[in-house]
């Protein structure tokens, strides 16, 4: 059988640290899982409780922009979060952000064109683009500056738009307002299209996220349930678009996906209500008090080369004391200390072999007993 070369994109490795983490524990072996950015909560109660709620009613088929109510609440939350008056006409549900992304690649770009994309980053972006008959180039960030991409390494980049994500995934640091802005106008002055990953908004450990739609409605800013509202598994997210792409993205939605879950929507609609509101900050000071002790155990172990996580539940740190091949010595990590980590290399194919990346989104106890095993592994 014939294959596409489109489809010769490379693993997200983390998804197969995950699978040798399980194969581990279904052989005997006790893991803590400091591999993957899935919080070790469940769905608010008022999600769950909204979901039970309408069991007994039918669930089909939603309009493909999803759920009107869900949009109006949606549109309702950059109002509380940013100040921000946004149309739900302009909000679209989606399966997941990782269906935004396929709906904003394929909206914005045509075959051959050339992406931006900030290193470290999601690795998913650049599969994705790959997939999509779209170029992924790469725009180094650096640990000096914080990991925070340059506008001039944006402007001066021979591409067609960029995605930025603040938090960023691996780092966990964030954009100011004027930094953000400068990026947004390094694409829009020369013609580009710029697309905002917000997912990790809500989970900041000092000042909040900024929002490109406090700065602009020319651009794509994509969001999901997964993150902040403890909810990856139901894969329901959002992106808002300008109005005159609205139509555009609906006719891509209809062909692509029909519409995002029904049951995932309306359990959405519970995760915005108020009553899940403390519920989900009491996870953020859980968070918060995860990341204090791992960058505190870090230190003690002399693993000290890192950017201090803004938000997001990463640390992404150098090892190159150790290594430079951090694929193998994730392996190690998991088969001899029994905690899963993700290496550098799913993120920064050209430089992470020196880099690993912890996630801090379990319970206390898991980062605590994770910690204290790492630090046993790197005193041998």
């Amino acid at each position: 059988m014939r294959n596409s070369t489109r489809s010769d994109i490379d693993p997200f490795i983390v998804m197969d640290v995950m699978e040798a983490a399980r194969a581990a524990e279904a052989g005997g072996q006790d893991v803590i899982h400091m591999e993957v950015g899935q919080p070790g909560t469940a769905a608010p109660v008022a999600a769950r409780e909204a979901l039970a709620a309408t069991l007994d009613a039918p669930l089909g088929y939603t309009v493909a922009l999803g759920l009107p109510d869900l949009r109006a609440e949606i549109a309702s939350l950059y109002t509380r979060w940013y100040g921000v008056s946004l149309d739900p006409s302009r909000v679209v549900v989606t399966a997941g952000s990782s269906a935004a992304f396929l709906l904003a690649f394929t909206a914005l770009f045509d075959a051959g064109e050339r992406v931006g994309v900030a290193e470290p980053g999601y690795p998913s972006y650049r599969q994705i683009l790959r997939a999509l008959s779209l170029e992924p180039v790469g725009l180094p960030t650096h640990f000096a500056e914080g990991h925070r991409l340059r506008p001039e390494a944006l402007a001066a980049a021979d591409i067609s738009g960029a995605i930025v994500a603040s938090p960023n995934n691996p780092t966990g640091t964030m954009l100011a307002h004027e930094e953000l802005a400068s990026l947004i106008s390094a694409c829009q002055d020369r013609g580009r299209a710029f697309i905002s990953d917000e997912i990790y908004h809500g989970l900041h450990y000092g000042d909040r996220a900024v929002s490109a739609l406090e700065i602009s409605d020319d651009v794509y800013v994509i969001n999901s349930f997964s993150k902040y509202f403890s909810m990856t598994g139901w894969r329901v997210g959002w992106m808002v678009v300008p109005e005159h792409h609205v139509r555009r993205i609906e006719r891509l939605a209809q062909n692509m996906f029909i519409c995002p879950p029904h049951a995932s929507q309306i359990a959405a609609l519970g995760a915005l209500s108020a009553d899940a509101e403390a519920e989900l900050e009491a996870n953020r000071a859980v968070y918060a008090a995860n990341r204090d002790h791992v960058v505190a155990g870090l230190s003690t172990m002399g693993l000290t080369h890192f950017a201090p996580p803004d938000g997001a539940f990463y640390v992404y740190v150098d090892v190159s004391a150790w290594t430079d091949d951090s694929l193998a010595l994730s392996q190690r990590i998991l088969s001899e200390a029994g905690v899963a980590v993700t290496p550098g290399l799913d993120f920064d194919s050209l430089r992470g072999g020196s880099m690993l990346r912890l996630s801090y989104a379990r319970s206390t106890a898991d980062i605590v007993e994770g910690m204290s095993r790492l630090a046993r592994f790197f005193a041998t």
